[in-house]
């Protein structure tokens, strides 16, 4: 089963049969915190940082689990503000263009920007670590 439009992966198989390590996701200079598995990280890492070069702000709308009362928390993502993406593993990893595209659509909905199941056809596209 796919996680709902928005909601944060946990650990676990992928739906492509990939193992989940928990990242972070570091907003602002506040501790705020958010867990997300590294594969959608790097999906959202890519996509965010596209419109952050373009120099379009945008909110970004994350959903808690049922572990942390089901809420949601909005972020408003612009240049100024800094933001980490910290990844548990270390592994090479293949991005999966039309997931990167299907986030940058949501951005430009009322919500903002939010995590959207990974589509299982996949044009890929290798990451070099230095980009």
């Amino acid at each position: 089963m796919l996680p709902a439009p928005g909601a944060l992966p946990r650990t676990g198989r992928g739906p492509c049969g990939y193992d989940r390590g928990v990242g972070k996701l570091l907003y602002g200079t506040m501790d705020r915190s958010f867990d997300v598995d590294d594969r959608t990280l790097l999906h959202l890492r890519v996509a965010i940082l596209l419109k952050l070069r373009r120099g379009e702000s945008f909110a970004l709308t994350l959903e808690h689990g049922r572990d942390r009362g089901n809420g949601r928390t909005t972020l408003w993502l612009n240049e100024a503000i800094p933001l980490q993406f910290v990844f548990s593993g270390n592994r090479p990893a293949s991005m999966n263009r039309t997931w990167v595209e299907a986030l940058i659509d949501t951005a430009h909905r009322v919500n903002g920007m939010v995590i959207v199941p990974e589509p299982v056809e996949q044009t890929t596209m290798s990451i070099d670590a230095e980009e």
